[in-house]
């Protein structure tokens, strides 16, 4: 379990950089990254007994949104197809850690989530991505979007 939500980056990369995988030697420290969506998720009333795992969740997720889309934080000099992969395996590390936690209802909303993301850059609309992050984020966590508890 990850204590302090404010260190999800860091066990990321530390759990990416684990074994002999495809991945571990193109990962880099996260140094001045902050888990943003991830505290955001840990803020809320669902989180609250395992803050830590809920920014982990998301800032894992998030990471594999960004292999699939955009600029990873942890991971460089690796090609197309290892970042489809390692994107994926990412999203279904998340949905992992939460059936884990055994909450059906945030293993819904990061479904939806990954869903929504894949539509909104299919459809051109990638610039809407981040208000549907940040409302993910804080309905993960059982919060609203100032993190405070619904």
């Amino acid at each position: 379990m990850i204590a302090d939500p404010k260190e999800a980056l860091t066990f990321l990369a530390a759990r990416l950089r684990e074994g002999e995988t495809p991945i571990s030697s193109h990962v880099i420290d996260p140094g001045e990254e902050r888990p943003v969506f991830g505290l955001l998720a840990a803020l809320g009333a669902r989180s609250a007994p395992a803050p830590g795992e809920y920014a982990f969740v998301v800032e894992a997720v998030r990471e594999g949104y960004l292999l699939h889309y955009g600029e990873p934080r942890l991971l460089r000099g690796h090609d197309a197809d290892l970042a489809l992969l390692a994107g994926d395996y990412l999203y279904a590390l998340g949905i992992e850690r939460l059936a884990a936690l055994g909450d059906a209802p945030a293993i819904a909303i990061l479904a939806d989530l990954i869903a929504g993301c894949a539509r909104l850059h299919a459809e051109g609309r990638e610039e809407e991505a981040p208000a549907l992050w940040r409302s993910a984020a804080a309905a993960l966590g059982g919060g609203d979007e100032r993190g405070a508890s619904q």
